[in-house]
């Protein structure tokens, strides 16, 4: 397409540009956890509005929240018949502590090698730029085939806390065909990867108490229940020793793995030795009948994150203790819901808890999972330009982990979500020397030209 070459073109000829630009961002502190930095995060809002407002985006615009601002854009430029992308990602970044770890300032985007270092670099201002980048490319050559909204929101590292109220709020602006997330990542630099679904998370507490204050053991331990054990047994039967978890109902909405999904999970280059060399754990578990990448991406599980309860200091103390806590967690897949493994798990403690003590569970998060269809126009548009990039088919895959607004996309707006970004395995997100590889970035600006001028074909 003479129109695509003509984008590629331009993107390759003002790649240098490019890396300007992101070293510009980066030097925007823009740490969204530190209430220090709320004028940074301020900046670093006004930075992505600038930008959008000189590539032509329309409507460009600071829109307050409950916290931090989200940046909204309207691009036209495909024409009024073309269907609309909603493009999600955020310039909000993590702290950079522990900083004597640093090997250079987080916010210098010093190049070393083939990589740029900095706290966002990956995570994900270089996903931001080279998104931007593409489309100047592809505005210039008049190539696009689709129209786009943008959501840049400013407490993504924060959770996203008011983001959900924010997009109900927001609803009619944000209508769209499908949403690209572009804050996503691939396997390696000659991995690519497109990601159509996300896990879902319900986190909770259980509390369990008998006596109304903490006993000593020798003169009251056979005579007044123990919650710390109470509370273990509960816990070690949730999962049997098959890896399967024994909640009441709990795999009653589980959507099954079909054929055509088992398939490209086998094609990850990451097997059982890749784990274990991974995670230090001299064997793995999980459930009997899935290969551990299916174990991992796309079938729910349950885990203690904490337990709590008695003395835990240097030395001996014959305490029989009151209370007990464990913080439980569940990954959950379509089409479970927070409310009905919630359900569950109140039945399973219910039956399994004993009368000498009392209990209750609190909610502290929850978050649906999110499915887009394999062969949606967004998701095989995203697929066909990594492959024109890559010269080999990405894996189609999930991720294990929780993502909230893509299920809040799903849920509020109707739309479905792709995840698309090309940050790498060891680009030490959250860490120190969080860095970008400038090869895979160039690579990214260039695939995503390739969707806005292919979607859909």
């Amino acid at each position: 397409m003479p129109m695509t070459d003509a984008a590629i073109a331009y993107a390759r000829q003002n790649q240098e540009r490019a890396v300007e630009d992101l070293r510009a961002l980066i030097r925007i502190p823009s740490i969204s956890m530190l209430p220090e930095h709320k004028a940074d995060v301020q900046l670093g809002a006004e930075w992505v509005a600038a930008r959008l407002t000189a590539l032509g985006v329309g409507d460009v615009a600071i829109l307050p929240t409950a916290g931090l601002p989200v940046v909204y854009g309207r691009w036209t430029g495909a024409g009024q018949e073309a269907p609309t992308l909603l493009v999600y990602g955020h310039y909000d970044v993590q702290p950079v502590d522990p900083l004597e770890l640093w090997k250079s300032d987080p916010f210098a985007a010093e190049i070393r090698g083939e990589n740029i270092y900095g706290r966002g670099a990956s995570d994900m201002k270089g996903q931001l730029i080279a998104f931007l980048t593409a489309l100047e490319a592809v505005s210039q050559a008049g190539a696009s085939a689709v129209n786009l909204k943008f959501l840049i929101e400013g407490e993504e590292e924060l959770g996203s806390p008011s983001l959900e109220a924010f997009l109900k709020e927001n609803k009619g602006r944000y209508q769209c065909d499908a949403c690209l997330n572009i804050d996503g990542s691939i396997l390696g630099p000659e991995e690519p990867e497109v990601v159509y679904g996300v896990r879902g998370l319900a986190y909770f507490e259980i509390h369990v108490q008998a006596a109304d204050h903490d006993l000593h053991s020798g003169l009251f331990g056979g005579a007044v229940e123990n919650p710390a054990i109470a509370l273990s047994q509960a816990i070690a039967g949730m999962r049997d020793a098959s890896g399967r978890v024994t909640l009441p109902n709990f795999y009653d909405d589980v959507r099954p793995l079909t054929e055509p999904e088992r398939k490209e999970y086998a094609r990850l280059p990451h097997g059982e030795a890749w784990w274990l060399e991974q995670t230090g754990a001299p064997a793995l578990f999980g459930e009997a009948g899935y290969t551990v990448n299916e174990r991992v991406l796309a079938r729910p599980t349950i885990d203690v994150n904490g337990f709590l309860s008695g003395f835990t200091g240097v030395g001996s103390k014959t305490v029989l203790p009151s209370r007990a806590m464990a913080k439980v967690s569940m990954r959950l897949v379509p089409d479970q819901t927070p409310e009905k493994v919630h359900r569950s798990l109140e039945a399973y403690l219910k039956a399994a808890m004993p009368a000498t003590v009392g209990w209750e569970v609190k909610e502290l998060a929850h978050s649906l999972p999110a499915l887009a269809a394999r062969d949606s126009k967004v998701v095989q548009s995203a697929v066909r330009a990594l492959e024109t990039v890559w010269g080999k088919r990405p894996i189609l895959g999930r991720t294990g982990g929780t993502i909230p607004i893509v299920a809040m996309i799903q849920d509020i707006l109707h739309s479905d979500s792709v995840l698309v970004g090309f940050g790498l395995p060891d680009d030490n997100l959250h860490a120190p020397n969080e860095k970008l590889h400038l090869p895979t970035f160039r690579r990214g600006i260039e695939a995503f030209v390739h969707l806005l001028t292919g979607y859909a074909a």
